[in-house]
């Protein structure tokens, strides 16, 4: 294995895990779509994370280079629920440091498929 570890927790490096995807290949589903879009958060790679937005809920802009930025530092899958063929949930815990405090995101995304791609819509936080 060459090369840096995947920020997703995958295990593999980053260029035959993530990257793939931020280089352009589709994700095969939901759960992949959202790891590589954790990896880009890690990475602040803020053209992939716009490119993977749903357009009905896509933000005009990121700010992942605004002070203070959240160190990541772990992902957890929760469950990948498929609905159907366009439709799926992902929950995920998300660990993050802002100012030498330890957060977690704990969220339920939604995502879609269209046009053969899955997209990142919108999410509910757990508290």
């Amino acid at each position: 294995m060459s090369g840096p570890m995947c920020p997703c927790g995958s295990g593999q490096a980053v260029a035959s895990c993530c990257g793939r995807l931020h280089a352009g290949e589709p994700a095969a589903d939901a759960e992949s779509l959202m790891r590589s879009r954790y990896s880009a958060f890690v990475l602040g790679l803020d053209a992939y994370l716009l490119a993977t937005w749903h357009p009905g809920t896509r933000p005009a802009a990121l700010q992942l280079e605004a002070a203070p930025r959240p160190q990541w530092l772990g992902l957890a899958i929760q469950s990948h629920t498929p609905l159907d063929d366009s439709h799926a949930t992902v929950e995920f815990i998300a660990r993050y440091k802002l100012n030498g405090r330890a957060f977690k995101l704990h969220e339920t995304s939604r995502f879609e498929r269209a046009d053969g791609r899955w997209l990142y819509v919108d999410g509910d936080v757990h508290a």
